[in-house]
């Protein structure tokens, strides 16, 4: 073996094993894993907040429970609409893979439009940031925070999905091609699973 073919082989050997696509996916994980530190570091303030508090108020007595319920289920099955429009796109249906990102990002829109509701109405009952006329003022600040903090990654989830849905009819992706499918995907199931976790905490206990 020759000097030179000795050199090129154990470049060979050195090559980075990640590809733009990997690349992406770290990225993306990366960038959860900091947004999830977030979002647990907002639910461990809450709950140290209420356990010192000696007037918090029930959740069940002041949130609308089945109205977050539907809110909860709405998000569930964006996801699985997300599920469906990665697998037609690895089969390289175009046309499903359009369908279900439309009703994911519907979803997502009817989400938003129900927490504005629910917003402008505990509003109306006179909650603000600072204010709770059932008990501790920082009902109204953890709660808000909190359920805003989620509603800005629903709103930039379902921006993110839309120009996907443009790339999508713009046949930027196919079979062979689809990570970036995959990777709003992975943005879409954290933003439902957080959810989850905030209907619990907030809502719930």
């Amino acid at each position: 073996m020759s000097e030179s073919t000795a050199v090129s082989a154990t470049t060979e050997s050195f090559e980075t094993p990640l590809t733009p696509e990997s690349l992406g996916k770290l990225g993306m994980w990366i960038f959860l894993a900091g947004d999830a530190m977030s979002f647990g570091t907002l639910l461990v303030g809450y709950a140290a907040l209420r356990a010192a508090s000696y007037d918090w108020p029930l959740p069940s007595e002041v949130l609308g429970i089945g109205m977050t319920a539907f809110m909860t289920f709405l998000l569930i099955v964006s996801s699985l609409t997300m599920v469906k429009g990665l697998s037609a796109i690895k089969r390289g249906d175009i046309a499903g893979l359009t369908k279900f990102l439309s009703l994911t990002i519907l979803g997502g829109v009817i989400f938003l439009g129900l927490q504005a509701y629910e917003w402008t109405h505990l509003i109306h009952q006179g909650l603000g940031f600072s204010e709770n006329p059932w008990g501790s003022g920082l009902f109204g600040t953890t709660f808000f925070s909190i359920t805003g903090f989620h509603g800005m990654h629903v709103t930039g989830g379902v921006t993110y999905l839309s120009v996907v849905l443009i790339n999508a009819r713009k046949g930027k992706f196919s079979a062979e091609n689809f990570n970036g499918v995959e990777l709003v995907g992975l943005y879409w199931h954290f933003v439902d699973l957080v959810w989850i976790l905030v209907f619990t905490f907030i809502y719930l206990i």
